[in-house]
């Protein structure tokens, strides 16, 4: 088991509103993963996005210090930690006037050796890497994904479209929210990417697959990918989160 994480402010942003943390107990193979991306410019993006995977963290924390369960019971478990979280940022929301309208993205992953639990609302993403190939695991909650499942558009011309930064569905912004939810079985040396669309809108999945499968460790591979985007101007913040099974 290995993981590492990264986030960078990007070329063109002044301010970091992506978010990752990770808690790993090595002793009994468990690892707890989530990106945010905060959404709302002067509205406080950044403290939605921090308020947020802080409340997912703590909940899990608990979690995970008390019994981990079968894969429904963790299932239900990490989507309990989205719905508090979205609780948090949405209050924080309506109580303070600076921060009203403020939203983000939630993408988290647990790992255990009974198995794999991803959750996510908004566009930040997650990978499943084999040596066989790669799979986006979540689906974006966007409006560009929305236009590509009514066939309105491909995904070549949606990495170009000037709305692919507009998500559908974020945490903090209804009083409500709860995750998509997806169930996995990782095999050893498989890998888990989670990232914010600073990276998925500049790095292809094929380039992902490449830099997974030939990079030393996921250290590398992490600071590897955080430069190609760097390197293509990186209009937005960048986050990568990287775990080996």
């Amino acid at each position: 088991m290995d993981l590492f994480g990264l986030t960078n402010t990007g070329k063109v942003r002044r301010q970091n509103q992506d978010v990752f943390k990770i808690l790993f107990d090595e002793t009994r193979d468990i690892a707890v993963l989530v990106v945010c991306d905060g959404m709302g410019g002067a509205r406080a993006g950044n403290v939605a996005s921090s308020v947020a995977a802080e409340t997912f963290m703590h909940h899990m924390g608990k979690y995970v210090e008390e019994s981990i369960g079968s894969q429904s019971d963790m299932a239900k478990k990490m989507a309990g930690a989205v719905v508090a979280a979205n609780k948090a940022v949405y209050d924080k929301s309506n109580e303070h006037e600076e921060f009203r309208g403020m939203g983000t993205t939630l993408t988290a992953a647990i790992s255990t050796p009974s198995g794999e639990v991803v959750v996510n609302v908004g566009d930040s993403r997650l990978y499943y890497v084999t040596s066989h190939g790669i799979t986006q695991v979540t689906r974006d909650h966007s409006v560009v994904e929305d236009m590509i499942t009514r066939g309105d558009l491909t995904r070549t011309e949606a990495r170009r479209h000037p709305n692919r930064n507009l998500i559908t569905r974020a945490l903090g912004t209804n009083r409500s929210e709860e995750p998509d939810v997806f169930l996995l079985k990782l095999e050893e040396k498989d890998y888990l990417l989670l990232c914010s669309d600073g990276l998925s809108n500049l790095v292809l999945d094929s380039e992902i697959l490449f830099e997974l499968q030939h990079a030393s460790s996921v250290k590398d591979c992490c600071e590897k990918l955080v430069e190609m985007a760097l390197e293509r101007g990186a209009p937005d913040n960048v986050t990568a989160v990287i775990y080996r099974k």
